[in-house]
């Protein structure tokens, strides 16, 4: 194994931080630029221009795109023969320090007994890291999602009873939208989980927040779901920042897994306008791509 294999990947994830926490993913940009030329509500539209600039401007000073710079989170893909498996763990918790510190990131670990907080986004399970194992695979992939405060209070998840269908699963989705109102800061990306238990359904619907908009499931019935829902939620009519307006939601995903006899679970999360992520694939030879953000492959060339 390299000597400097660790300091390299440490490195490349601080840059992945940086990343998700000041440049927007094209696809967001672009559905926030989407949904300002469609608008006609004077006031909203002020909004959605705002939110643009904002992006823009966080750009290109390498600005957090919010003061609330969210919950680390990790997704792992890895092979079960990529070699530096067991350095991963330690190398993501050091990279969200350095990246507090540099970036920098608001510290946002806060101790649920004592009250404290460590001042850089560590604690007990933070980090949070989720991982996937994939077969025969010799790399790894890991997107950070830096997930908001105001989107996350709104989520909730339910077991409906089964003899509800699809149709239940509606209507839970949209009475979540409608509660949740402009608090989650719309437009907001929508993600769905169902399955045969809560604790199920809401690790897909975290993971689709890690899809990008525009995006469809594979499953035709799925993604006809999702369109049957994108267009429910903004015919609410909540708008940007609940300004009133014609996109409420940029994009709404689902998944599923098979449901018990007696259960039919239903999670929904929402993300606010800025979606914050980042994906970056490591070879097994330590050598390192970035999938969302391939800008900054040109300085790790």
């Amino acid at each position: 194994m390299s000597s400097d294999i660790e300091p390299r990947l440490l490195e490349a994830t601080v840059k992945l931080l940086e990343a998700a926490a000041t440049w927007l993913p094209r696809d967001v940009e672009e559905a926030l630029v989407k949904a300002y030329e469609v608008e006609d509500n004077p006031a909203t539209k002020s909004f959605l221009k705002a939110m643009i600039d904002n992006v823009r401007i966080a750009r290109d000073k390498r600005l957090p795109i919010c003061q609330d710079t969210g919950t680390i989170m990790f997704y792992v893909r890895v092979g079960d023969r990529f070699p530096y498996i067991g350095l991963l763990p330690s190398i993501l918790r050091k990279a969200t320090v350095e990246a507090t510190r540099r970036i920098p990131l608001r510290p946002n670990t806060i101790d649920v007994f004592t009250g404290k907080n460590p001042g850089d986004n560590t604690g007990r399970y933070m980090p949070w890291i989720d991982w996937e194992i994939v077969e025969g695979w010799d790399s790894a992939e890991v997107t950070v999602l830096l997930k908001g405060g105001g989107s996350e209070i709104v989520a909730r998840a339910k077991n409906l009873v089964p003899a509800e269908g699809i149709k239940g699963v509606i209507k839970y989705v949209l009475e979540a939208i409608y509660e949740a109102g402009p608090q989650p800061c719309p437009p907001v990306v929508v993600s769905v989980g169902i399955g045969a238990n809560t604790a199920i359904a809401m690790k897909l619907a975290a993971r689709g927040l890690l899809r990008p908009i525009g995006q469809r499931h594979e499953d035709p019935e799925v993604a006809k779901l999702e369109e049957t829902l994108l267009q429910a939620i903004n015919s609410l009519g909540y708008g940007a920042h609940g300004m009133g307006g014609r996109v409420t939601a940029l994009d709404v995903h689902v998944d599923y897994a098979p449901r018990h006899p007696a259960t039919l679970s239903v999670a929904v999360l929402l993300n606010c306008w800025a979606a914050r992520r980042a994906t970056m694939r490591i070879s097994p030879d330590g050598r390192v791509e970035y999938i969302t953000h391939p800008h900054l492959n040109v300085e790790v060339a």
